[in-house]
C-alpha cells in the first residue's frame, strides 16, 4: 500500500452474496453525524475550496490563525537565547532540571509551530505563503537544536553517579532520565566543540529529537519542488474523457478496471518521470551523500549503521528482514502468476499489480461505511480504545482531512502533537484500498494518542521502528473481520486477494525498497558514481528478482524509484515491512485474551520509555529473529493456496494477450 508516511459501530451480516454486499455491514442510517454533513463525491482534480469544510481538519487547536502562528514563532525565537544562561551549570541538579524543563517546553512549542505549517502546506502545496511558513518553522527547530547543543555535551560529561545523585536531590529530574540515558548511549559519537559546530551548520540530523521525515534536507526539498512543478499530462479515462493524471490521479487510475486506462496511466506517469531522470538522480544521490557524510563524521562505517543506531537498533534486524524475504520469494512468484490468471493476461505488467484481482471486488465504500466497518473490526482492542477511535474518525472533531484536491500532497499520514489530538491526512476515493488505508492511519493516531496519554513529552515520541506496527495491526484485524463475515466464494476470494496484496505491497515491496536504498548508499560509500542508468538498472534488477518470470518489465518500470519520497527519509522504508510482520503477530495476540491485549496496549502507550526492541519483545514479538517475518510470509503462502483453489471456478476463461505498446 502507499502510505508514505476515527470511530465505528457494529452489525453482522448473516450471508454476503456479492462483493458489493461484502462491505454493507451497517445501515447508513445508523452512522452518527452522516446526515448532518454535506454529500460529497471525491474528485482528484477538485479545488480545495470545492471540498466542504466539514471534511477538512481543524488546525485551530494549534493556532487560531497564521497571525497567531507567527506571534508564537516570534515569541519562541525571542526566548531561545535564555537557554544559554544554563551553559556550564548542568552539574548543579537544580540548574539541570530547570534547563531541561525550559528546553522541552520550547521544543513542544516549536513542534506545534512546525506541524501547523507542515499541515497547511501539505493540504495545498501551491501556496507559497505556506511554503514560507514551513521553512521558517523548520529554521526555528534547527536553531533550537543548535542552541541546545551544550545540553548534550554537558549531560554526556556527567557520570552515572552524578546523575543518580542529581535525581536523588531533585526527584523531578526523573522525568528526563530516559532522555539523558539515551543521549549517553552514543557518547562516543560526539565530536569536540568545533566539530559539533560544523556539523550543526551542515545540517546534522543524527541527533535530531523529532522524526527525521519531518526534517527535509535541501535535496528532499528540491525533489518535492520538482514533483510540484511538473506539468502532469492528462489521460483518457474509460469513457474517453480527458482527466488530470498527477500524483493522486496516478494512484487512482493504476487501479482502474479498464486495462487500457491503467496502462496509459502507468506508462504516461513513468514516462513523465523519465523526462526528469537526471534531476531525480541528482536529488537522490545528494541525499545519499549527505547521509553518508554525516555518518562518517561521527565515526560510523555506514549510513545505515548510523541511522539505525539513532534509535538503538542493530543492523542485524535489517539484514534479517532482507534475508528472510529473499528466502521466501517463491510464493511471490506464484502470486504474480495467479494474478495473471485472475486478470486473464499472459504477462503481468506494473499496471496489473494494483487492480483488484477478482471481478466486481472493487466495491464502492463511502467514508461513513468504511468508518463503521473499521470500528466493528477493531472490537478486540477493547472499548476504551474504540471510544477514542470513534471520536477521532468523526469528521466533526477536526482530526481528519479526508478528500483529495488539486495541490494537496498525495498519500496519507498521521501527525501527532503533544497535548492535542493527532491529525490524519487521507486522499479518500471510496475504495476498499482507501478503507484499509484509513484503518492504517488511525492505527498511527491511536498509537500517538495512547503514548501521549501515558508518557511525558520527553518520552512520548516512539521511534520509526515501532511506527508501523499499530497501523498494520489495524489492517490485519480489518481483513480478518471481513473474512469472518464472508461466506460467498467470490467475496472470500476478494478478501484473500486483499490480504495478499497488503503483504505484497508492505513486506515484499518495502523489502525491495530497503534493498534499493541500501544499494544507493553503498554506491556512495564505495565511491561509485551515481547515474540515472545505474539507479534504473539497480531498481529494474530488483524487480526481476522479486517478481519472477511471470512479470513483464516495461521500458520505464526502472524509473519507479523516482516516485518514492520515502527514499529521502533516512532508512525508513524497511520499518513498513517489519511493522506489518509485527502487526500481523500482534493482531493475533490481542485476540488471545485480555492479558495479551493489555500487553499490546501497554507497548502502544510506552512511547520511547524503553528500548524499542525490548518494548516489542514484551508485547510478544522478537524481531532479532526471523520468526515474525516468516510467519507473515507463511500467512501469505496459505492465503495464496486458498485463492489458487478458488480461481478455476471464479475465472474459467483462458488468458488473453496483453495490449501492445502501439495501443
Amino acid at each position: 500500500m502507499e502510505s508514505w508516511t476515527s470511530g465505528r459501530g457494529s452489525v453482522r451480516v448473516a450471508r454476503l452474496s456479492t462483493a458489493a454486499a461484502l462491505f454493507v455491514l451497517v445501515a447508513l442510517s445508523g452512522i452518527a453525524g452522516a446526515d448532518e454533513r454535506p454529500v460529497y463525491t471525491p474528485e482528484p482534480g477538485a479545488l480545495r475550496s470545492d471540498v466542504p469544510d466539514e471534511y477538512k481538519w481543524d488546525l485551530t487547536p494549534l493556532f487560531e490563525s497564521p497571525d497567531a502562528w507567527e506571534e508564537s514563532r516570534t515569541a519562541v525565537e525571542a526566548q531561545l537565547p535564555t537557554l544559554a544562561a544554563f551553559q556550564g551549570r548542568l552539574k548543579d541538579p537544580a540548574a539541570l532540571y530547570e534547563c531541561l524543563s525550559l528546553y522541552f517546553d520550547l521544543h513542544d512549542r516549536t513542534n506545534r509551530i512546525t506541524l501547523y505549517a507542515a499541515l497547511q502546506l501539505d493540504a495545498d502545496q501551491t501556496r507559497e505563503d505556506y511554503q514560507g511558513m514551513s521553512d521558517r518553522g523548520l529554521a526555528l527547530m534547527d536553531r533550537l537544536m543548535g542552541e541546545a547543543t551544550f545540553i548534550r555535551a554537558e549531560v554526556l560529561a556527567l557520570s552515572d553517579k552524578d546523575l543518580d545523585r542529581a535525581q536523588k536531590k531533585v526527584p523531578e529530574i526523573g522525568a528526563y532520565r530516559r532522555y539523558m540515558d539515551d543521549l549517553r548511549r552514543r557518547r562516543d559519537r560526539v565530536l569536540a566543540d568545533d566539530g559539533e559546530r560544523v556539523l550543526r551548520l551542515f545540517g546534522d540530523n543524527l541527533w535530531a529529537e523529532i522524526d527525521l521525515n519531518e526534517i527535509p534536507s535541501p535535496a528532499e526539498k528540491a525533489y518535492g519542488a520538482m514533483l510540484t512543478d511538473i506539468a502532469w499530462p492528462t489521460i483518457l479515462d474509460g469513457e474517453g474523457n480527458e482527466v488530470p493524471l498527477g500524483m493522486s490521479g496516478y494512484v487512482r487510475f493504476r487501479r482502474d478496471p479498464d486495462r487500457e486506462v491503467r496502462r496509459r496511466a502507468v506508462e504516461t506517469f513513468l514516462g513523465t518521470l523519465r523526462q526528469y531522470e537526471h534531476v531525480f538522480t541528482a536529488t537522490l544521490g545528494a541525499q545519499a551523500e549527505f547521509d553518508v557524510t554525516l555518518a562518517r563524521a561521527r565515526g560510523y562505517d555506514t549510513a545505515r549503521e548510523a541511522y539505525l543506531d539513532k534509535d538503538g537498533l542493530d543492523p542485524v534486524v535489517y539484514d534479517t528482514l532482507i534475508d528472510t524475504v529473499r528466502d521466501n520469494l517463491e510464493p511471490l512468484h506464484r502470486y504474480v502468476e495467479l494474478r495473471g490468471r485472475f486478470l486473464g493476461v499472459e504477462d503481468v505488467h506494473l499496471y496489473d499489480l494494483y487492480v483488484p484481482m477478482v471481478s466486481d471486488a472493487g466495491a464502492t465504500v463511502p467514508f461513513d461505511q468504511a468508518r463503521e466497518t473499521i470500528l466493528e473490526a477493531l472490537q478486540p482492542m477493547g472499548q476504551p480504545y474504540l471510544d477514542v477511535l470513534a471520536e477521532g474518525m468523526d469528521p466533526a472533531n477536526g482530526w481528519l482531512d479526508l478528500y483529495p484536491a488539486e495541490g494537496k500532497a498525495s498519500g496519507a499520514f498521521c501527525a501527532s502533537v503533544y497535548g492535542e489530538h493527532p491529525y490524519v491526512k487521507m486522499n479518500y476515493q471510496d475504495s476498499v484500498h482507501d478503507m484499509s488505508t484509513l484503518a492504517h492511519e488511525y492505527g498511527h493516531a491511536m498509537h500517538s494518542h495512547l503514548s501521549a496519554e501515558h508518557q511525558g513529552y520527553p518520552d512520548y515520541r516512539y521511534v520509526p521502528f515501532l511506527a508501523e506496527i499499530a497501523s498494520t495491526a489495524n489492517e490485519a484485524l480489518l481483513v480478518d473481520h471481513l473474512l469472518e463475515n464472508a461466506e460467498d466464494d467470490r467475496v472470500r476470494a476478494s478478501l484473500l486477494a486483499d490480504r495478499l496484496e497488503a503483504i505484497r505491497g508492505t513486506i515484499y515491496r518495502q523489502a525491495l525498497f530497503a534493498e534499493f536504498e541500501l544499494a544507493v548508499h553503498r554506491f556512495v560509500e564505495e565511491g561509485t558514481p551515481i547515474t540515472a542508468g545505474l539507479l534504473e538498472q539497480t531498481y529494474a534488477d530488483l524487480i526481476r528478482t522479486y517478481y519472477g518470470d511471470a512479470y513483464h518489465l516495461g521500458p520505464d518500470d526502472g524509473m519507479e524509484w523516482a516516485y518514492v519520497p520515502h527514499f529521502y527519509w533516512k532508512y525508513y522504508v524497511w520499518v513498513y515491512a517489519t511493522g506489518l510482520s509485527s502487526g500481523i503477530a500482534l493482531a493475533d495476540r490481542v485476540r488471545q485474551g485480555p492479558a495479551e491485549r493489555d500487553a499490546v496496549l501497554e507497548m502502544l502507550g510506552s512511547g520511547c520509555a524503553r528500548p524499542p526492541l525490548d518494548l516489542l519483545r514484551d508485547a510478544g514479538v522478537d524481531l532479532s529473529r526471523p520468526d515474525a517475518i516468516e510467519a507473515a510470509l507463511q500467512s501469505f503462502a496459505a492465503s495464496l493456496d486458498e485463492l489458487e483453489a478458488l480461481q478455476p471456478a471464479l475465472v474459467p476463461a483462458a488468458p488473453t494477450e496483453p495490449p501492445s505498446d502501439a495501443q
